[in-house]
């Protein structure tokens, strides 16, 4: 999870990223996480994929990130833009919650929403209503 949050920074070749990309199967994650996934959650995942733009709030600072992102295949994927390749990031969902900030951490935005895994936190805040209920 690290090395995907340090990848959105990071200068590696795209042949890099294709691999790590490949890293991030549904088994691989499910297995690293110590979860599984019933054949329905899978038919359902593979009928809702959405894309388009989102903020990725930075850690400990005011700015946001915009990044185009996909979802599918129970992760999201990070790009600059939908012209993209290949993705700078990856972030397998499977564990995750997802919730609205609560006061405590402080975001003062609108159609903003919280990632949450054990430790690991993430922000992300929509352009519009339709695209935060999406």
């Amino acid at each position: 999870e690290q090395e995907s949050e340090d990848d959105i920074h990071s200068s590696r070749s795209s042949l890099d990223r294709q691999s790590h990309h490949r890293a991030n199967t549904t088994m691989h994650v499910c297995w690293y996480r110590n979860t599984s996934v019933s054949m329905s959650d899978h038919s359902v995942a593979v009928e809702n994929q959405l894309s388009g733009y989102l903020l990725r709030k930075f850690k400990n600072s005011n700015g946001w990130q915009k990044l185009w992102v996909v979802f599918t295949n129970f992760c999201l994927f990070f790009y600059k833009t939908h012209q993209d390749d290949y993705p700078l990031a990856s972030l397998p969902l499977l564990g995750y919650t997802v919730s609205c900030p609560v006061e405590a951490d402080g975001i003062q935005k609108d159609f903003v929403f919280k990632l949450q895994f054990k430790s690991h936190v993430y922000f992300f805040r929509a352009e519009s209503k339709y695209t935060f209920e999406r």
